[in-house]
């Protein structure tokens, strides 16, 4: 298997994983995928079989605000290339491949490029029974988000550099 950035072609194929591995109310849309990959495809890192089949992907904008608000998944206009936080949306990998290490690959090479690119670090949100898991790559949890995304409950997770 291999790390790649996507490109804008692949919207279909990201969308596709990324409706496998999110309830309905949570999953980015086709058209907002689109939208995002039109704007920053840098920031989509797929993992794929040496076939070439999507296998996981993690993506999300880059901005200078601390904080990941709901709007940000939806107006992919508010990425800032020369912004201070990675922010992640979503770690989507199908189910025939979890447990296998795919998405800490992933999480462990946002990390590096985010590291390598100047960022101050990384900001995703997480259920409850994730929090553990992202504290192993050195996040730490700030707490219940006020993100309301898909009428779930979030905790702020921050990684520092």
């Amino acid at each position: 298997m291999h790390i790649r950035t996507a490109t804008p072609a692949e919207a279909a194929a990201v969308a596709a994983v990324e409706a496998a591995c999110f309830p309905p109310a949570e999953a980015a849309t086709a058209a907002e995928i689109a939208d995002r990959l039109a704007h920053y495809a840098d920031h989509f890192w797929l993992l794929e079989e040496d076939d070439g089949t999507l296998v996981s992907f993690v993506d999300g904008m880059v901005t200078d605000e601390p904080k990941l608000r709901d709007e940000m998944y939806e107006n992919a206009a508010l990425h800032d290339e020369d912004g201070a936080w990675q922010m992640i949306f979503g770690v989507n990998t199908l189910q025939a491949y979890r447990r296998r290490g795919c998405a800490a690959q992933l999480m462990e090479r946002v990390i590096a490029d985010a590291r390598a690119q100047g960022r101050k670090g990384c900001v995703l949100t997480c259920k409850r029974p994730l929090v553990h898991y992202y504290a192993r790559f050195g996040y730490v949890d700030e707490g219940v988000s006020g993100s309301v995304h898909g009428g779930a409950v979030w905790h702020d997770m921050r990684l520092t550099f």
